[in-house]
């Protein structure tokens, strides 16, 4: 029996050597996965390369694959998904964050972004958020390159069906497992004793299969040094991701509820 391959990607829009995209490999067999592997991307031509990789394979990516609807109409941009991402990588940065900007400045104090429908279950950030996180710019940077490479965008984007992309989302899980504690910072000051310590918590959860996913994480005594031992993050977050794409291989419509606005898309697992 082949056991189905899955992936975990923490993706950033800028990768570079001290902070690379972040890959973890992985194989689901019933409610266990097995991490089999850690990759470092450290350019997104290295990205663009990995995700020729054939296939089949299940991969929960770190990063929006849409927009909220309300931005979309309200900017007068196409209101198909393909047409939609070739217009919005068309345009530079620069002017995504002027256009962003002029829609929050002609709003209310505590409405100032729109929403996609799966950010309040997910508790993630707007997508059109180009700061703090920055998830705009990995929007702009990602989801071209998948589109490029052929991937099976359930719900968005007919592809290649032995190599599905899904929209992930680390936090939702680590939330799940250790409240609102911090576990990870790029801040040399700020990677304390309990973020560690939080690390730690999440992973001994993951082992012991403390989610609502279902699944049982099964590491190497060096793989679970590793994920704790990095402070960023970065991998335990591919690693979380990783979890996400693992339960959607067994979900119908790979977890996506009924009626999704394909422009706005849907969070795995939200």
């Amino acid at each position: 029996m082949t056991l189905p391959v899955v992936f975990g990607v923490d993706f950033t829009s800028a990768p570079r050597r001290a902070k690379p995209i972040r890959v973890a490999a992985g194989q689901r067999q019933g409610a266990v996965v097995r991490l089999t592997g850690l990759t470092a991307l450290d350019s997104l031509d290295a990205f663009a390369a990995w995700l020729a990789r054939p296939g089949p394979w299940v991969a929960g990516f770190d990063l929006p694959f849409g927009l909220p609807r309300e931005l979309v109409e309200h900017l007068g941009w196409p209101t198909d998904y393909a047409a939609l991402m070739a217009h919005y990588s068309g345009l530079s940065r620069a002017d995504i964050r002027d256009r962003f900007a002029a829609f929050c400045d002609a709003r209310p104090a505590g409405a100032k972004f729109a929403h996609r429908a799966c950010d309040g279950p997910a508790g993630a950030s707007p997508s059109m958020k180009w700061v703090n996180p920055p998830v705009a710019w990995m929007l702009h940077a990602g989801v071209p390159r998948l589109i490029e490479a052929g991937v099976h965008l359930p719900g968005h984007l007919a592809g290649d069906t032995g190599r599905i992309a899904l929209e992930a989302y680390p936090g939702l899980l680590a939330r799940e497992l250790i409240g609102r504690r911090s576990y990870k910072s790029d801040s040399k000051a700020a990677q304390t004793p309990e973020r560690l310590i939080a690390r730690k918590d999440i992973v001994d959860a993951l082992e012991q299969g403390r989610t609502r996913l279902g699944l049982r994480l099964k590491l190497s005594h060096a793989q679970r040094d590793e994920l704790v031992a990095d402070a960023s993050g970065d991998s335990l977050d591919a690693v979380l991701a990783l979890l996400q794409a693992a339960w959607a291989t067994e979900q119908p419509r790979h977890g996506w509820p009924e009626g999704v606005d394909p422009i706005e898309g849907w969070i795995v697992s939200a």
